[in-house]
């Protein structure tokens, strides 16, 4: 798990040198970086989604888990714990919960992610994860020097995710194909994508009830292969 660790410090250090940055930003210096950091999501979201193969099964498990996430009200949820964060440890970040989205889903949605997990959980080296860490490291000082402390948060998260798949991996890594791979980051680089349109302004769109498309597509791509 020392691969898991080493990312979730590195985000975290990443996180907190953004915060340094963030507080000497003019006004206009701060638009003018939402709106880089808006496009490098979508260009990430957009690398992510292109290799495509399974479109049906994508298609179908955007739309359900929407759905079961609209159905669940997702996106109230992390509100009110962004509301109760922000007043427990009183942080005055208006972007908090943009910040902690949108930096988790850079930094655990993808192939490197789960195949990083993969190769820890059953033995291997973990230098695929010391290489993405490097990778989110310089992503999470540019994202916490605009969004603010969510993303520091966001290394919690983070170690939760990446130690589940490498737990789970330990005992069950063969469950882990190439298609189940591919189709979350498909699905991963869609979201991004509209998280990418949120933070530009273009739209207001309801990514948090969106996540559990993630699970749907594992289920699918389980289930129909």
């Amino acid at each position: 798990m020392i691969g898991t660790l080493v990312n979730t410090l590195a985000v975290l250090i990443g996180g907190l040198l953004g915060l340094i940055l963030n507080k000497k930003m003019p006004e206009r210096v701060t638009t003018i970086y939402f709106q880089a950091i808006g496009l490098f999501t979508l260009a990430i979201g957009a690398s992510m989604a292109v290799s495509m193969e399974k479109i049906l099964i994508v298609v179908s498990s955007l739309a359900i888990g929407s759905l079961l996430g609209e159905w669940w009200n997702l996106e109230k949820g992390a509100e009110q714990m962004s509301d109760y964060l922000k007043n427990r440890f009183k942080i005055g970040s208006e972007r908090f919960s943009e910040g902690l989205i949108t930096a988790f889903l850079l930094f655990c949605v993808g192939s490197m992610t789960i195949l990083g997990t993969i190769q820890e959980g059953t033995g291997g080296s973990p230098d695929l994860l010391y290489t993405k860490s490097m990778m989110d490291f310089f992503s999470a000082i540019l994202l916490a020097s605009a969004f603010g402390v969510g993303v520091v948060f966001s290394s919690l998260p983070l170690f939760i995710f990446q130690a589940s798949l490498t737990l789970l991996a330990r005992y069950a890594a063969h469950f882990f194909t190439d298609d189940i791979i591919l189709g979350l980051t498909n699905v991963g680089g869609i979201l991004l994508i509209g998280l990418g349109i949120n933070i530009l302004g273009i739209k207001k769109l309801r990514i948090m009830n969106m996540l559990p498309s993630l699970v749907i597509v594992v289920l699918f791509i389980w289930i129909f292969n």
